[in-house]
């Protein structure tokens, strides 16, 4: 049976599309098939697969607002074997108000996904930095959560928030969701400022941070301009070094 695993953080630049794209991208070397869900209105895992945006018929707007299109229709290939997506579109962004009146409302995502939930070892959900009806759309449907979090003198803040909208949608909507892994992200080891951080987080959530950090790396940062993963940008830099290291410790999880 495949594993659901949204990513989320409501705090912008944490590196969570990073770690979505990255991830699934070093899931699918290791012989897994994998689909992103492109839950974020900027839409950047899309476009970090190179998706051209613009040229899109449909979307998972169209999914969650139409009701009428099947969720195959709107799978598209990406640059990496077994790694499919399906995109966003800028439309997203007026779904929270769309979806206000919809029955169900935060369980579209999940129905509108049953028919293709076993044919994929892993689906990834990348939800949008808030904690909005998107983002409760993809913490309903997921079995786990993984929070990348960034080493910084902030990086705490906010997370009792989002602990404890995780910890509402297992009571009242998903008794199943858990949260697997909390991913320290843009580690500069070479600050002392970023080592505090680290150890602050290490400590305040001892048996859910992984052993895997991920280091700040210059090829992570230009690999999206490229339309690619890593893994196929800069197969041997400290970010794909990272990342596989990533993905054989969520496997484990």
């Amino acid at each position: 049976m495949g594993r659901t695993i949204a990513l989320a953080n409501q705090k912008g630049g944490c590196g969570k599309t990073t770690t979505c794209v990255n991830l699934g991208a070093s899931l699918s070397s290791e012989g897994y098939s994998v689909l992103i869900i492109d839950l974020d209105p900027q839409a950047n895992a899309t476009i970090h697969l190179g998706i051209d945006i613009h040229k899109l018929t449909n979307s998972i707007y169209d999914i969650l607002i139409g009701g009428q299109t099947n969720i195959s229709s709107i799978i598209l290939n990406t640059p990496v074997k077994r790694l499919k997506i399906t995109p966003s579109h800028i439309n997203l962004s007026g779904a929270e108000i769309e979806l206000v009146n919809t029955i169900g409302r935060e369980r579209v995502l999940k129905e509108a996904i049953l028919p293709i939930k076993d044919n994929y070892d892993y689906i990834l959900i990348d939800c949008p930095p808030s904690l909005g009806l998107l983002t409760l759309n993809g913490l309903t449907t997921a079995d786990e959560v993984i929070i990348p979090l960034q080493t910084e003198f902030f990086a705490l803040e906010g997370m009792d928030k989002l602990l404890k909208t995780i910890q509402i949608v297992k009571e009242k909507l998903n008794h199943n969701l858990k949260i697997t892994a909390i991913v320290p992200t843009l580690f500069s080891k070479n600050t002392r400022l970023a080592q505090e951080a680290l150890k602050k987080i290490a400590v305040h959530f001892k048996d859910k941070i992984t052993g895997t950090v991920i280091r700040r790396n210059i090829k992570l940062a230009e690999a999206p301009s490229h339309g690619l993963p890593i893994t196929l940008y800069a197969p041997s830099s400290y970010g794909a070094v990272d990342y596989k290291r990533l993905a054989l410790e969520v496997i484990k999880r």
